[in-house]
């Protein structure tokens, strides 16, 4: 009878104790809510971020990628309007110096920069190519420009693939990587039982 009202308290204070470290690594700090999201459909993808237009206004972007016209595509939606804001594009087909039929496939999604700004991340596996691209207010502060940061490669130059285009001015400067630094949660003793 003893030995069976140990084992019930042992499982209990153990399921108590994973309860108290789940509860503390899940309710811990709070993190900013920030939403970004991708999806594709046959010869299209589409990703959203932020797009710092106004600081003081926070604004969604759209970015489009069309195969079909060898574009991708930006714009802004205006919240006060609730409209958009006119399309800017870029001409993938020169901006990754593919030929007329290559097979290409882009792959890309949004990352977070500060609070109000995303780039895009594009990337095309076959060539092994990745630009770096924001939006922001066109020339004059009128409609929308796609603006490229970088242009490298994730791979060593394949045979045939297209030129590396030249960087352009560096979107965040670069730091130097510090110590890695993992968290010790404290853990729950337990008895140990003979």
């Amino acid at each position: 009878m003893k030995l069976n009202t140990l084992g019930i308290t042992l499982i209990a204070a153990t399921i108590g104790g994973l309860a108290a470290v789940v509860g503390v690594l899940t309710l811990g700090q709070p993190k900013p809510i920030s939403a970004a999201s991708n999806d594709r459909y046959q010869d299209y993808v589409m990703a959203t971020g932020a797009v710092s237009i106004n600081p003081r206004v926070q604004t969604d972007g759209v970015w489009m990628l069309d195969y079909k016209s060898g574009k991708l595509l930006g714009t802004v939606i205006d919240k006060a309007q609730g409209k958009i804001m006119g399309w800017a594009e870029v001409d993938l087909v020169d901006e990754f110096k593919v030929k007329p039929g290559q097979d290409v496939h882009f792959m890309m999604t949004t990352g977070y920069i500060t609070q109000s700004q995303s780039a895009l991340y594009l990337a095309e596996t076959a060539t092994g190519q990745f630009g770096v691209y924001t939006m922001a207010a066109g020339p004059n502060g009128s409609g929308i420009a796609i603006k490229r940061h970088d242009m490298g490669t994730f791979r060593n130059k394949v045979e045939g693939a297209a030129p590396v285009v030249a960087p352009a001015v560096p979107l965040v400067p670069a730091v130097p990587p510090g110590p890695v630094v993992k968290p010790v949660l404290p853990m729950p003793m337990l008895p140990v039982l003979k």
